[in-house]
């Protein structure tokens, strides 16, 4: 929105204060003869700022001949430049602000409208900064070639101790000062615009529909994919744990057949204390079992 707004009104107050700008200076020659002095001598001078071609024609206190004068530098290359990006970014602006109103869908379809917004945008930041630079450069030389000091060192008579020069006016630098700061304004405004014009562009979603994950997140990825990697890995072994109570009836009912066997054991061997070896009729017999013994009267007979 400020690319529709701001834009258009920006550029076309940096090439209004730059290229209608008008100034003059006016300098005072007294003779040493009164009657041949020049006491209102005007310069004027204007955009393109060729300075080289404006001249004027004080008097040489001699006689009442007079001398023409030249100022120095030619500095319109670099005005020219500024107000000819100011033009076309103001065309350009009004072009954008028609688009975005009135051709939404289309400026969208196939990116091909964002990409190409996002270049010029680059551009035009770009140029509006080399742009704003040279004429700040081209300024200060129009000011110091303008400088009453300065033209009247160009005066011969102005040379002579004998004769006295002054500047009556000086020239008004306040609407060139402004234009140039409009100049560095767009630059500011044009590249804070190159960040909403790569939010339309593809790259830019691109980006968002595959963000870059942070070390932290590839670290918790890589531990989440391990954790899983052995969950399935552990998982067949634990088919032998899904019936523990099983496995441990079996165990239990290992346990009581061992412990029957180890009874059934016990008991033949107390039943092998019984057992009588052979001996001879009418013979007492001592028979013992455990730590318990007893003494009887028992008689067997042979068959």
């Amino acid at each position: 929105m400020c690319m529709v707004i701001f834009a258009p009104i920006f550029a076309i107050c940096a090439f209004a204060t730059c290229g209608g700008y008008s100034g003059h200076l006016r300098v005072r020659v007294e003779c040493l003869d009164r009657t041949q002095s020049n006491l209102s001598i005007t310069i004027n001078f204007a955009y393109p700022f060729r300075l080289q071609q404006v001249y004027f024609k004080p008097m040489l206190c001699e006689g009442h001949r007079q001398e023409t004068i030249f100022l120095v530098g030619d500095f319109s290359s670099s005005a020219q430049f500024f107000v000819t990006v100011a033009v076309f970014a103001f065309l350009y602006s009004l072009l954008a602000t028609v688009v975005y109103i009135y051709y939404q869908n289309k400026y969208r379809e196939g990116n091909r409208g964002p990409l190409v917004d996002f270049v010029v945008t680059v551009l035009f930041a770009f140029m509006w900064l080399v742009s704003s630079c040279a004429w700040a450069k081209a300024l200060s030389d129009v000011k110091s070639a303008t400088d009453p000091t300065q033209v009247l060192l160009l005066i011969s008579a102005c040379r002579r101790p004998a004769n006295t020069c002054s500047a009556s006016q000086q020239p008004l630098w306040s609407e060139l000062n402004t234009s140039v700061v409009f100049g560095f304004i767009n630059f500011i405004l044009w590249a804070g615009n190159i960040w909403f014009v790569f939010k339309e562009t593809g790259w830019y979603k691109t980006g968002q529909r595959y963000p870059k994950r942070s070390a932290s997140g590839r670290r918790a990825n890589g531990m989440s994919q391990r954790l899983c990697s052995q969950s399935s890995i552990d998982q067949p072994g634990d088919s032998f744990y899904q019936h523990p109570y099983r496995q441990t009836s079996v165990d239990q009912s290992l346990e009581s057949f061992g412990q029957q066997r180890y009874n059934q054991v016990s008991f033949n061997q107390a039943l092998g204390t019984f057992l009588l070896p052979q001996t001879s009729l009418e013979h007492p017999i001592i028979i013992s079992q455990g730590d318990v013994s007893s003494k009887g009267l028992m008689f067997v007979s042979d068959t």
